[in-house]
Formats: structure tokens, C-alpha cells, sequence
């Protein structure tokens, strides 16, 4: 009396049902894909690309907040001397290198009024 009868799905109807449990799950893999899985790696290339293109003269800042000038980049190796002060040069792990600082021209620069 109080037991309900139970019907049987049919099999359309159980497919559907399953895409339609799945649906948000993909969803939410895609959304995480491209906010933020793909621009992270894109990130990633181009700090691997600017760490391969490391020469001298370039203003660089270590991920210590070190600021200074690379004087001797080393080929085939993860090494790169920095200058820090005035004769005060050490030696970094190329890895540690988190910004190329673009330098201001001389002629961009305004004199102070």
C-alpha cells in the first residue's frame, strides 16, 4: 500500500542521464584549461625563452629583488656573473633571473625640474 512501484529506465534514457552528470565536470575542466593552466604556460615559455636570451649589458632582476647588470653569461651552462655595485659582481644560477629590465635611453630620460 504504501510501496510505489518502480519502473525501469529505458536506455536512451540512462545515457543521456550520464553525459548529462559528466556535463559539469568538463565544463569546469575547460574553464580551469584556460584561466589558468594554459596562460601559466604560457608564461612559463616565454620566462624560459628570456632566460635563453640572456646577453651582457642586460639589466636583470633576481627573484631575491636583486637588481643588476649581467657582465658574462656562460654558454652551456646555468651560471651567469651579475654585477651588483660598482666591482661587486656575483655569481647567479640563471634560474633565479625573474625580470629583464628594459633600460631607459638617454635621451628619454627627463632632467629633474
Amino acid at each position: 500500500m504504501f510501496i510505489s512501484p518502480a519502473y525501469a529506465q529505458d536506455a536512451a534514457g540512462g545515457a543521456v542521464g550520464m553525459v548529462m552528470q559528466l556535463a559539469p565536470l568538463l565544463l569546469i575542466f575547460v574553464v580551469f584549461y584556460f584561466l589558468l593552466i594554459r596562460p601559466q604556460q604560457k608564461r612559463a615559455k616565454e620566462h624560459r625563452e628570456m632566460l635563453g636570451g640572456l646577453k651582457r649589458n642586460d639589466r636583470v632582476v633576481t627573484s631575491g629583488g636583486i637588481l643588476g647588470v649581467v657582465t658574462k653569461v656562460k654558454d652551456g651552462s646555468e651560471e651567469v656573473e651579475v654585477e651588483i655595485a660598482p666591482n661587486v659582481r656575483v655569481t647567479v644560477v640563471r634560474s633565479t633571473i625573474s625580470t629583464l629590465v628594459k633600460p631607459v635611453a638617454a635621451n628619454d630620460a627627463k632632467p629633474a625640474a
